[in-house]
């Protein structure tokens, strides 16, 4: 009940834009709306005093420990000494608000700075010819591969920079697109992470593997890691991988990565669910499997006969009219592969029909725990930032600070807009703009955002600050950008109409703001 509480009050704070240590008690209370959310059901029944006096006991403790207690605590060896105060604090971090652990993780961050403004920052050149029209002629051409080349001989120490702030921070490191001229780094950088993102997801990289669920229509637009043997090759992309995760961290750029929660388990070192885990990442083995755990004697044969027209099995080597199952299975990239040694030629029977599902089972569960690939890609994110700091973050929680929300919420967006001298919330030209955002799609809002900053999603913290003055008031103007500071240079438009017309003009004439 006390984690189901920790969930609500981040969600509430996110939705108030404030921290907890600001909340006051008695604004604590549940809506008839949050009846609906599974997740807070077993507060529903609780008098309201109680959850507020219980909010506050959490309260305190959460400043304690973020004031006095964690900084002192060691994080390290959390499975080795299982009676470490990490060990505990590991159990207990579903009692520490998002807030206070994104605290604590930022002193490390910058307590671990080791470019410092005595030295220049790494400098990358990416060749926007070689991604034209959105079609990459080979992986080697992407992006991503282009970075990973140039950055393999940077030693990862001159990556680990100070959070970002402020309009136009330092990053990791400085890109410059050939043939283009662009003015300060943000715009560029967040640029370069966004494409990355794409390539990652689509078929023009093979570390990601869409999930499996997807062919039911559920989790579509998912990803995993791609389950197989790696070379030293893809091993190397694959810990590049993980320090973009990391210098996203301290870029605060969220990723539009959409990635299942087993990922997010494997890189804070939690066991996967073989339950849960396995029908969110593959429902047709979750399916297959019960069927096997539940069916009788009599129904074998009909089952068999259904995966045998399936390509799973084969016949009866005593009855070859018979069909039958062997203990065989196919892995996520297609590979038919046996579950024991000579597996092709063992016949699944009543009798053994338990240990062919358990092989199944295990199969799957190993492929999404992908150890191979997933010790690549944290000994990368390891090398940005301590990978200690994971101790205290749930899976979601991890996302939530490396991908944020994958949806714009115009209330949080209002609440982090600043507006130049001169300008006030009550003028009709911002009225409107305001009015038009609330009529688009989150498409539309999600191109909006990529159009104003070159990114799709907004973190928790808005790094925005003033810009020059731009009087200038027609309709026949456009809207202009400043993607390195998060700036938009509204026109002061007479009509609803029109800001409606030029908001979308803006956000769909060109996808990349970088091409002028």
């Amino acid at each position: 009940m006390d984690v189901a509480l920790v969930q609500y009050i981040n969600r509430l704070c996110r939705h108030l834009a404030i921290t907890p240590a600001r909340l006051h008690p008695h604004e604590v209370y549940l809506d008839p709306s949050d009846a609906a959310d599974p997740r807070v059901a077993c507060l529903l029944n609780v008098p309201v005093e109680s959850l507020r006096l219980r909010f506050a006991l959490l309260q305190s403790l959460n400043n304690t420990l973020e004031s006095f207690f964690l900084p002192l605590v060691e994080l390290r060896q959390t499975h080795t000494y299982q009676n470490s105060i990490a060990a505990l604090l590991c159990e207990a971090k579903g009692l520490i608000f998002y807030d206070t652990k994104v605290t604590v993780m930022n002193r490390v961050l910058n307590a671990t700075v080791q470019q410092t403004a005595d030295h220049a920052a790494p400098e990358i050149t990416l060749d926007p010819l070689e991604i034209v029209g959105g079609e990459i002629r080979s992986s080697e051409n992407t992006y991503f591969c282009q970075a990973a080349r140039q950055l393999s001989c940077v030693p990862s120490s001159q990556l680990c920079v100070k959070l970002a702030s402020g309009g136009d921070s330092t990053y990791a490191f400085n890109i410059r697109f050939t043939g283009e001229e662009v003015h300060g780094t943000s715009g560029s950088f967040r640029h370069f992470l966004w494409q990355v993102c794409k390539e990652l997801q689509s078929s023009a990289l093979s570390l990601l593997l869409p999930c499996p669920s997807a062919s039911a229509n559920r989790n579509k637009g998912k990803s995993i890691l791609t389950p197989c043997p790696i070379s030293y090759a893809e091993e190397q992309l694959l810990h590049f991988f993980g320090q973009l995760l990391g210098i996203a961290i301290r870029a605060d750029v969220p990723l539009p990565l959409d990635l299942l929660g087993s990922f997010w388990k494997g890189l804070v070192g939690e066991p996967l669910d073989p339950e849960q885990d396995l029908q969110e990442a593959d429902v047709l083995t979750y399916n297959y499997v019960k069927k096997f755990e539940n069916f009788n004697e009599s129904e074998l044969e009909a089952l068999c006969a259904e995966i045998s027209s399936q390509h799973h099995s084969g016949e009866s080597p005593e009855s070859p009219s018979r069909p039958c199952c062997t203990f065989t299975y196919y892995t996520m990239t297609g590979e038919e592969v046996e579950l024991c040694q000579g597996g092709r030629s063992f016949t699944v029977s009543w009798e053994n029909k338990d240990v062919y599902a358990r092989a199944v089972k295990s199969l799957r569960l190993r492929e999404l725990q992908n150890l191979e690939c997933m010790t690549a890609v944290r000994a990368g994110l390891g090398s940005i930032i301590p990978l200690q700091l994971l101790t205290m973050l749930s899976p979601l929680e991890i996302e939530l600070r490396t991908c944020g929300l994958p949806y714009i919420n115009l209330k949080f967006l209002k609440a982090h807009t600043m507006y130049q001298v001169g300008l006030m919330e009550t003028d009709q030209h911002i009225e409107f703009f305001w009015t038009a955002l609330e009529m688009f799609t989150q498409e539309e809002l999600c191109k909006f955002i990529k159009f104003a900053c070159n990114q799709e999603r907004i973190p928790f913290t808005c790094p925005c600050r003033d810009g020059g003055p731009d009087t200038a008031h027609s309709d026949s103007r456009y809207i202009r950008v400043e993607t390195c500071m998060f700036m938009v240079k509204l026109p002061q438009y007479t009509s609803l109409d029109v800001m409606l017309e030029k908001l979308r003009y803006a956000i769909h004439y060109r996808e990349d703001p970088l091409s002028g």
